[in-house]
């Protein structure tokens, strides 16, 4: 079984910094592909605020560009996310996102991670 465990959410105010973690698991994990964090905000939908593959290429929501960084460590499948100069604006549900291959099978399996809250107050 895989889980995507998320942690490093809260309230902060509007100019501080968070930072989210997520770690995959499970020993059927063969690899992990790309890691994303979305995003989703009452009353909209999900939106993609950052990713990263593999091999380090990183992309970014418009919203976020120059503020929030996305980094990971391999060796124990999890993915980082640093959020600088928050505004109220970000605050939403931030869902971490992982395509992973398993053992002893073929394709991608995309699993996501239950949620960490992230307010942030003007």
């Amino acid at each position: 079984q895989v889980q995507l465990v998320e942690s490093g959410g809260g309230l902060v105010q509007a100019g501080g910094s968070l930072r989210l973690s997520c770690a995959a698991s499970g020993r059927s994990i063969f690899r992990v592909n790309t890691m994303d964090w979305y995003r989703q905000a009452p009353g909209k939908q999900r939106e993609l605020v950052a990713g990263i593959t593999s091999g380090g290429s990183t992309n970014y929501g418009d919203s976020v560009k120059g503020r929030f960084t996305i980094s990971r460590e391999n060796g124990n499948n999890t993915v980082y996310l640093q959020m600088n100069s928050l505004q109220p604006d970000d605050t939403a549900v931030y869902y971490c996102n992982a395509g992973i291959v398993l053992r002893e099978t073929i394709g991608l399996n995309i699993y996501w991670g239950q949620g960490t809250q992230v307010t942030v107050s003007s």
